[in-house]
């Protein structure tokens, strides 16, 4: 098989990583790929759907996967499906459970999926009056794509106000937060859950915990993922059948209600609170960094869990009785103002982990920077703490100007 992979993160690096050694892969191509890709198979710097498109037809792929959002939500997979091209991954109408969090929070307000109370509101003046009289905390979302970035908790009317002219007025993020939606603040623990789906049902991987505060302790902006952990330590068998009753259940009602069939994923992003399990959001494509961690531990060959997906066949999905730890290192500045071009050294040293890079490129016979999340240290372990020790002793030897990393992931 010929396989195209968009994206150019440590999620594609890891989706790469786990087919390099399937002797049915005969080759595969990365869009626009980073310096892990570069080794693994051919990077083509593409980023227009037509241009994907052209060269999927001209290169004879047999399947794309899609790893980010934007292509999906831009509709990627409708012009590939006109030329009988295989994309695993959503049309444009049922991506929009990504791209539009009023359009995904409507969805489980119809289909009685358990999830924070909302109001979505596209008028600036109508947002302001409403947090004025308000409970707080309170949470913003810009209803578009904001790379992860568009949440914000207000412990006050003053940062509800200002977070609302950001979105609405100053567009930090563009025509994604010219609608908003704002919810009730849910207290406890994020979990994220990632399920294959055959057109049918859906087939749940263990549960992730994901890092997302830039600093230690979570503190600090929201980033993409500074790092997580699998299986999810907090996540209980209870907490799963809270989930499977009033969130997945439901979501399979609804994605057949709306005649939302597809072969691809489709990602809960979960808080569990003292009265149970909510949906924060849907993402309908592998998690960056959930995916690390998950390639690290599935048994299952990957080309054959998606193939049968494609077919429509049900999967029985096994992950080693293991525990794994991925660690994102970043540029200084991350997740605002960032530098780029530093070399990266230190590859050569990690011994008891698989470095995976993301925002990195080979540029001669140097890896240097290019992206905010610049590369993931992954290992696994008997227990979270032998890989957390494989994964920072590694970490120690692996530097470019500027880094930094979070030094409690895994640490509970």
């Amino acid at each position: 098989m010929r396989i195209l992979i968009i994206g150019e993160g440590g999620r594609e690096s890891a989706l790469a990583a786990k087919l390099q050694n399937d002797s049915r892969v005969t080759k595969m191509f990365f869009a626009n790929g980073n310096a892990t890709t570069d080794v693994i198979g051919k990077n083509v710097h593409l980023s227009e759907i037509k241009e994907l498109r052209d060269f999927a037809i001209k290169e004879k792929v047999d399947l794309t996967i899609v790893g980010p959002e934007a292509p999906l939500v831009a509709g990627l997979k409708d012009e590939f499906k006109k030329h009988d091209l295989k994309v695993f991954g959503p049309n444009q109408k049922v991506a929009s459970l990504e791209g539009s969090k009023a359009f995904s929070k409507k969805f489980m307000q119809t289909y009685d999926i358990k999830t924070a109370k909302a109001v979505v509101f596209d008028s600036y003046n109508d947002a302001k009056d409403y947090v004025q009289d308000h409970e707080y905390p309170l949470v913003i979302k810009a209803s578009g794509l904001a790379g992860g970035k568009g949440v914000v908790i207000c412990d006050n009317v003053e940062e509800a106000e200002a977070t609302i002219h950001d979105f609405m007025i100053r567009r930090i993020y563009g025509d994604a937060g010219i609608r908003l939606v704002i919810e009730e603040y849910l207290q406890g623990f994020e979990a994220s859950i990632i399920a294959f789906s055959n057109g049918e049902k859906l087939f749940p991987c263990i549960a992730a915990k994901d890092y997302k505060k830039a600093g230690n302790g979570d503190t600090g902006p929201n980033t993409g993922g500074m790092g997580c952990v699998a299986p999810s330590p907090e996540f209980t068998q209870e907490h799963y059948a809270d989930f499977e009753k009033n969130i997945l259940e439901p979501t399979i009602t609804g994605l057949k209600g709306e005649g939302f069939s597809f072969k691809g994923i489709i990602f809960f992003g979960l808080m569990v609170t003292k009265n149970g399990t909510y949906l924060l959001e849907y993402n309908m494509r592998f998690g960056d960094p959930e995916t690390q961690v998950l390639m690290a531990l599935m048994e299952n060959d990957l080309l054959d869990v998606i193939n049968d997906c494609m077919s429509g066949k049900d999967l029985n999905l096994t992950f080693k009785d293991e525990k794994a730890v991925c660690l994102v290192m970043c540029s200084g500045g991350y997740p605002r103002n960032i530098e780029t071009g530093f070399e990266i050294v230190g590859e050569d040293k990690v011994k008891h982990s698989k470095l995976l890079y993301a925002g990195a490129v080979r540029r001669g016979d140097k890896v240097v920077s290019n992206g905010g999340r610049v590369l993931n240290i992954v290992a696994t372990g008997e227990t979270f703490e032998d890989a957390r020790k494989k994964v920072y002793e590694d970490a120690g030897h692996v530097h470019f100007d500027y880094c930094f990393y979070r030094e409690d992931i895994g640490k509970f």
